[in-house]
């Protein structure tokens, strides 16, 4: 895994997609910068110790959070009203990044469950 993967996988998308996954990478890497950087599934993932925790991706008419858990969005219903999701996603307008403090607590509720 590379951070150069991540950066190709950018490259190809149009604005305002690119500069708004762009800014959740950015957050990403604020609480977990040692993270090692590449692609997993196909999409742009973010690994501390060997195992993803969090990843994005873009879509047609979305972007979407990627916390490779299927417990984690749960935990955090309560902040996440307003916004689409699944079980493993959620989802978020392409020009609308996601609030730093949102990308923390989803990070951290990760990063929990690999203690």
């Amino acid at each position: 895994m590379t951070s150069d993967e991540v950066d190709a996988y950018l490259a190809e998308l149009d604005e305002p997609k690119r500069g708004t996954l762009d800014a959740l990478r950015r957050s990403i890497r604020a609480v977990v910068p040692d993270a090692e950087e590449g692609i997993s599934y196909g999409v742009p993932a973010f690994r501390v110790d060997g195992k993803v925790v969090a990843g994005f991706a873009a879509f047609k008419n979305h972007l979407a959070y990627l916390p490779h858990s299927g417990v984690v969005l749960t935990g955090l219903a309560d902040r996440l009203s307003g916004y689409e999701r699944t079980k493993g996603s959620l989802h978020f307008g392409v020009d609308v990044p996601l609030p730093d403090d949102l990308v923390r607590s989803l990070v951290e509720a990760k990063l929990a469950l690999l203690d």
